[in-house]
């Protein structure tokens, strides 16, 4: 899967390995200036890192423009009043990247039907073919992902993209281990049969 992590990270995402805050006068001085209330101080964040921000949601929501800008919204009115919470420990883009992942699951969550069923999982990875991989455009790549089912989905980006644990996975959607597992399994499976499709 390494092909279809590394090409579908082409897109504006935010960087979480950036470098932290110390020395950043600049930023310190724009996070201040948003927590006091400033309307172009909240203006200026929000066109710095909505982009990015915009850009892991549509990874999630592909097929909903309307409601990935809502997501957005919603991402930032959080930004904007968590803001005090942030302790300047650790880049500001991963803070922002948590807190978006959070928003977004939390709303794909409540269109989940996770039926808890204990499902075989199989133990190795389904293997999808490099080379096919890397003729289709990144467009592409996330037309497929947005077309398997959302649990699939989700705890596909989750697992592969965010870099969560089955434990944290299955925390935060509210179902088991195994399921994040066989959930994981299956969005291969099906990643791997229509990236076959499209290449014949």
């Amino acid at each position: 899967m390494s092909a279809l992590t590394e090409t579908v990270n082409t897109s504006n995402e935010l960087s979480v390995s950036e470098r932290g805050l110390q020395g950043h006068t600049e930023l310190s001085l724009l996070i201040r200036d948003c927590i006091a209330g400033s309307p172009s101080a909240q203006k200026k964040m929000y066109e710095k890192y909505a982009p990015g921000a915009y850009g892991i949601i549509r990874r999630y929501m592909y097929n909903d423009e309307q409601a990935a800008q809502e997501v957005l919204n919603d991402c930032f009115y959080k930004i904007f009043t968590k803001l005090e919470k942030y302790s300047f420990q650790g880049a500001f883009e991963g803070w922002i990247r948590r807190l978006v992942i959070n928003t977004v699951t939390d709303h794909l969550r409540k269109n989940i039907k996770d039926a808890q069923h204990f499902k075989e999982v199989q133990s190795e990875d389904v293997y999808v073919d490099n080379e096919s991989v890397d003729k289709i455009s990144h467009k592409e790549l996330l037309k497929i992902i947005e077309s398997i089912p959302d649990t699939q989905r989700l705890v596909f980006n989750l697992f592969v993209f965010e870099n969560y644990s089955h434990k944290e996975i299955a925390q935060l959607l509210s179902i088991n281990e195994n399921n994040s597992r066989w959930h994981l399994n299956d969005a291969r499976k099906r990643l791997k049969e229509k990236i076959n499709q499209l290449m014949k």
